[in-house]
């Protein structure tokens, strides 16, 4: 054998090799978050904390979203890498196969952060206990009692809202940097008073496409590979704070669907700002109403006709608004997507979990009596 042809023969490169064999223990470590609640709050505590920290102050200076850029420069990509894999590699099964393996361990790259940075928070201690909640199945009647404090809640702070005559929608009073920085200042104070989520500056971007997003029904994206909350502006504005505040819970390790939900209303109704407060309220008084209609008509009638005029045209003005983007197939492959996603993380109602927040605010008002 001649040992300088051998040489030349194309090899995967050592740090390929390496990625493989993190991928492979990251493998065992995920295994080990399903096992134990309290290896993934451990884990979630001190190690992907520094991860997610990491990214973002990698990512948070770039006045775009990166994660956005990447999914937009991937057609071109893929086209790229397949044109030069055809150009270069043709002649060689050999050459070939290394290059697929380069590429699989860019893949195997972004499995890892997965698993280093998000996976342990949805295995963790559940949200309930650790706000020492008693979460147990919700009565029409209790859905009801927390239906009528929401709307009372509503009334009182949206007196100082400021609602447009051509949409009867309100407006954000604020710019959106602005809006960024009252939300750090309710998670200092939300955070001062509790162990969790974890805390450190950030800001959330806003979606370039969020038009096009709306197709999908997805307001926001936390991209854990990127360390990015994405915002879709697109929606009305009561949504965006509230929307805000979940994908920064995410980043904070708050994996769970309802939990993020729950954390963005308790975070925004730490705001000294009226609208932050309205935003978190109205989100979450939509959750409440939907159950307690299933449960109750009459009483959710009762309730809707008791919210001022103002809060009803917002509804209203909601309902004409997403009636464009109410049916397509990229809102039912993005709820495929999504559920499918989420299930495999261990929930099992997938897309319904985000509705599960109602079980949370319920138990919240419970124990606030």
């Amino acid at each position: 054998m001649n040992r300088s042809q051998t040489s030349d023969k194309p090899r995967l490169p050592l740090a390929c090799k390496i990625i493989y064999g993190i991928f492979a223990a990251c493998g065992l470590l995920y295994f080990l978050f399903t096992r134990s609640a309290a290896f993934s709050d451990w884990f979630n505590t001190h190690v992907s904390l520094w991860g997610r920290r990491l990214l973002s102050f990698l990512t948070v200076w770039i006045p775009f979203s990166l994660a956005e850029f990447l999914i937009l420069s991937l057609p071109v990509l893929v086209a790229v890498l397949i044109l030069l894999a055809v150009r270069k590699y043709s002649g060689s099964w050999r050459a070939a196969g290394v290059y697929v393996g380069k590429l699989a361990a860019i893949l195997c790259v972004i499995g890892i952060l997965f698993v280093l940075c998000f996976a342990p928070g949805y295995y963790g201690t559940t949200l309930d206990k650790k706000l020492e909640l008693e979460r147990k199945p919700v009565s029409a009647a209790e859905l009801e009692e927390t239906a009528r404090i929401l709307s009372a809640e509503l009334a009182a702070v949206s007196d100082d809202l400021i609602f447009t005559s051509s949409k009867s929608s309100s407006v954000m009073p604020f710019s959106y940097s602005e809006m960024n920085r009252l939300l750090m200042e309710a998670y200092d104070r939300y955070t001062e008073t509790h162990d969790f989520p974890d805390h450190f500056y950030s800001r959330t971007k806003r979606v370039m496409l969020s038009e096009a997003m709306s197709y999908t029904h997805i307001t926001g994206v936390y991209s854990f590979f990127t360390g990015e909350a994405n915002i879709n502006v697109n929606f009305p504005d009561y949504t965006i704070p509230f929307t805000a505040a979940h994908e920064l819970a995410h980043q904070r390790g708050v994996a769970r669907e309802d939990e993020a939900n729950m954390i963005a209303f308790l975070v925004c109704m730490e705001s000294d700002n009226p609208y932050i407060r309205y935003s978190g309220l109205l989100n979450v008084y939509e959750y409440v109403a939907s159950a307690l209609y299933s449960a109750n008509r009459t009483a959710y009638g009762e309730i809707w006709s008791s919210l001022p005029v103002t809060v009803r045209q917002e509804e209203r003005a909601y309902s004409a608004f997403f009636e464009k983007y109410k049916e397509n197939t990229a809102a039912t492959v993005s709820e495929s997507v999504n559920n499918a996603y989420l299930q495999s993380q261990g929930s099992k109602e997938g897309t319904r979990s985000y509705n599960m927040v109602v079980d949370l605010t319920v138990a919240y008002y419970r124990d606030k009596g």
